[in-house]
């Protein structure tokens, strides 16, 4: 309580006398109302043991009943003596409570007691009064406990000033620090910046500093690690979410503003900044990092935990057993884009173009970039469509030829695969055609092999043989002969057929029926005859 001079408490206790309130002895006087509190409660004091001062001050302020002293105090509240005057809402007790269970702030509550009750206080009043009435329950917190390997937090805070590069300028980097959730053992790095791989690269190399992964892992929703938080599906960026699969960790991000969910790795990050870090300067981001892991191991490691009393050294040893086996290789880091499909069927990337069949030409694709090659993934089911080995030389075009749609300088190649498929003839004269005239040729070759369309084939083969028996190489000199030669076939196929000439009986010329019998006998004797000289001479 503060001392004030003689002729200053006697002001107070002037107005206390007269039954000013200590609101209106605060704005008169200058004083604080905590000053002017407890110096009513030693004037109330000296009044009870003075019989002068309580009969001369009886009328104005009597003293409170001994019964009504022990019902405040039943009741949880101060004797009347200490709690001054009744506050003007008292008489509207109930009608503020049941308000206050409806979930209904001050304002509306103070406008409701002016229009139904005319009351004539003020709103600081109202406001004091229904503060007091609310219940406020402190949140509660639950101890967790986990398995050895259950569980890891992660978190970035800020390390000590280090000296920018180059310059004379000191700022601080970020703090990366890991906690194992059931020995506490840390691990520490900063870092300049965080990006998507500098998050997952901090994780895996805490889990080689370990030994081994956890099964599950607490952060909050910073970008490098959740790109869309959500209670209940919340979406990781690519990048961490192929860093947990490949060491077989879960992710489980906290809600948002809820740092207590991953309060060890607050606490470690808390520990580190006004223990190890408080005051010190550093030349570069390795040496901080190289004291960090010196502390780790010296004191950090070794002292006792404070609410496990137990060393945590001697913790992190029964947990190294429990932690997951890490796999050979590390991780293979990549970066996404979106990139269009072209007209051509290709994505370009890095100033070269890469086959993006079956992907629709104008649709969008997600492009995978590792360090030796490219991924072409479905923007929206991230389906693998194509794979291709990263190219050296700007300018590159990584797209097979079936795929392309033409390219004069290999549909040499194609030409003669269909005059092949027309007949030896077309193919040996689109040889000859090409071997004469080089690529202008492809001109006469696409002529030669598109009559296919309109005339058999058998036609077309037999017009280029007359051609080379000829010394033609003119396409329209075969696309004439071989009008001619389906002209000819059609003409023979319209030609009539001889019909059968009737039997005729009676004719001049027709002998009679005996003159043929013994035409037949002469001619089955003279067979007879020689069957018989055939077998003498065998």
């Amino acid at each position: 309580m503060n001392v004030l001079k003689p002729h200053l408490r006697t002001t107070i206790v002037t107005l206390l006398e007269a039954g000013a309130s200590q609101r209106e002895i605060a704005r008169v006087a200058g004083f604080d109302r905590k000053t002017i509190r407890a110096y009513r409660r030693r004037w109330l004091a000296e009044r009870a043991k003075s019989p002068t001062l309580a009969s001369g001050t009886e009328d104005q302020n009597p003293p409170p009943r001994p019964e009504a002293s022990e019902q405040a105090l039943a009741s949880g509240q101060e004797p009347a003596s200490v709690q001054g005057p009744a506050s003007a809402c008292e008489p509207h007790r109930e009608f503020i409570t049941a308000q206050l269970a409806l979930r209904r702030n001050y304002t509306a509550i103070y406008q409701d007691l002016v229009d139904r009750f005319g009351f004539t206080g003020a709103y600081n009043s109202v406001k004091r009064f229904a503060g007091k009435l609310q219940a406020r329950e402190p949140d509660q917190f639950d101890r967790l406990e986990f398995a050895p390997g259950e569980e890891c937090q992660v978190d970035y805070g800020e390390g000590a000033l280090t000296r920018v590069a180059g310059t004379d300028r000191y700022r601080r980097p970020r703090l990366f620090v890991m906690t194992l959730r059931y020995s506490r053992r840390c691990f520490r790095r900063v870092v300049w910046k965080s990006s998507q791989q500098v998050w997952a690269q901090l994780h895996e190399q805490a889990w080689r500093y370990f030994g081994g992964s956890t099964q599950y892992v607490v952060l909050d929703n910073l970008k490098e690690g959740v790109i869309k938080p959500d209670l209940y599906e919340p979406r990781l960026n690519p990048v961490y979410a192929a860093t947990l699969r490949h060491y077989g960790v879960v992710a489980d991000p906290a809600r948002v503003r809820d740092p207590n969910r991953k309060g060890a790795v607050e606490n470690a990050i808390g520990h580190t900044q006004a223990t190890a870090l408080k005051g010190r300067r550093f030349e570069s981001v390795e040496e901080q990092n190289e004291f960090l892991g010196k502390w780790e191991v010296n004191w950090a490691a070794t002292r006792v935990h404070g609410s496990m009393r137990r060393v945590v050294e001697t913790m992190f040893q029964e947990e190294r057993p429990h932690l997951k086996a890490l796999p050979v290789t590390g991780v293979e880091y990549f970066t996404e884009v979106k990139r269009t499909v072209c007209d051509d069927t290709c994505i370009r990337h890095d100033h070269s173009s890469y086959a993006a069949r079956p992907a629709r030409i104008g649709s969008q694709v997600l492009v995978r970039v590792f360090d030796r090659r490219l991924e072409i993934r479905d923007f929206k089911t991230q389906a693998l469509l194509r794979t291709h080995a990263l190219v050296e030389r700007p300018g590159t075009v990584v797209l097979p030829n079936e795929e392309r749609l033409f390219n004069p300088s290999r549909e040499t190649h194609r030409i003669l695969k269909q005059a092949q498929a027309i007949g030896p003839s077309a193919l040996e004269l689109c040889e000859t055609l090409f071997g004469r005239e080089g690529r202008v040729g492809q001109r006469k070759l696409w002529g030669v092999v598109g009559l296919v369309k309109r005339y058999p084939r058998r036609i077309v083969d037999q017009a280029c043989q007359m051609a080379l028996h000829d010394g033609i190489h003119g396409y329209n000199a075969i696309k004439t002969l071989t009008e001619r030669l389906t002209n000819e076939a059609l003409e023979h196929l319209e030609s009539p057929i001889q019909n059968e000439l009737a039997l005729t009986q009676h004719h001049p010329l027709i002998r009679g029926g005996e003159d043929y019998a013994d035409l037949f006998s002469l001619g089955a004797q003279q067979s007879a005859n020689l069957s018989l000289t055939h077998k003498d001479y065998q």
